[in-house]
């Protein structure tokens, strides 16, 4: 009796650490910006963050970065998501169907109407942005139904049906915030990788000129970079947000997966760190 109850308390001591260890351990965020259908890029980006073995502990999205974000903490991997670019389908859904709500019978589908209390119950906790036209103030979506959070967050205006939602009129996040580093930053991140899909990052942007008064979001996307640990921004010049085009969109799947690479020695760095 006396050598089992040494061997549980042996054990018991030797796990005890380890798990201290993995509970103290940085929380990694994984912040997936708006681009539309440069939204493909994200996938080839995903395919080195996994292939570093970097623990993603939340994701945060905004428009199209939302929809990839949403499906990756529902337990899509990058293959899956990769696949459902390059479908034809899927294209003609975004670049077709501009006025309709087809889209969140698609996502319906792909979440298999998932509905909870906290998107924190996924199996890794998410958060996407919208903007209620309204209030004129961002929104995180943080629980509900997870196609309809996605589908309002990537609403982009004049170009997709606003989503209602309680008092609210929801469209695309990127109005406000398309690089949501902050809000990752505030469900607790210590470590943030990014994945930014502009092109024109507005580098001579001045936060006490006019310009800032007129677009707020610019002064929050500047900030939003700076706060980056680990900045990934695939070169995607010359492709558009509407280039749903099978060969477009496997070419920026391969732009993506070259800005991964690119940042594989960074990202393994990390891997280490957080052991």
């Amino acid at each position: 009796m006396k050598r089992i109850l040494f061997l549980f308390l042996f054990v018991l001591t030797a796990i005890l650490p380890l798990n201290a260890q993995n509970e103290s351990r940085p929380k990694v965020a994984l912040v997936l910006g708006g681009g539309g259908a440069k939204g493909a890029a994200s996938v080839g980006v995903l395919k080195y963050i996994e292939k570093s073995g970097v623990p993603i502990d939340m994701v945060v999205g905004t428009s199209i970065g939302s929809i990839v974000g949403g499906l990756y903490c529902l337990g899509y991997n990058s293959g899956q998501l990769d696949s459902m670019f390059r479908s034809q389908e899927w294209g003609e859904l975004f670049a077709g169907s501009l006025m309709g709500d087809s889209i969140v019978h698609s996502l319906r589908q792909m979440t298999g109407e998932c509905s909870m209390g906290s998107f924190d119950d996924l199996p890794i906790p998410f958060r996407c942005v919208a903007v209620d036209t309204k209030s004129l103030r961002e929104v995180v979506l943080s629980r509900g139904d997870l196609a309809q959070a996605m589908r309002a967050s990537m609403a982009i205006p004049l170009v997709f049906k606003p989503v209602k939602m309680g008092d609210m009129l929801l469209v695309d996040g990127g109005v406000l915030n398309n690089l949501p580093v902050d809000v990752a930053k505030n469900m607790g991140a210590d470590i943030v990788i990014a994945v930014d899909l502009t092109v024109n990052k507005h580098e001579d942007f001045n936060p006490s000129s006019l310009l800032s008064l007129l677009r707020p979001d610019l002064r929050k996307y500047r900030q939003n970079c700076e706060d980056v640990d680990i900045y990934i921004n695939p070169n995607l010049r010359g492709y558009g947000s509407q280039d749903f085009m099978p060969e477009k969109i496997a070419k920026m799947i391969s732009l993506g997966e070259k800005a991964g690479k690119s940042h594989l020695k960074k990202l393994k760095k990390l891997k280490k760190r957080l052991r």
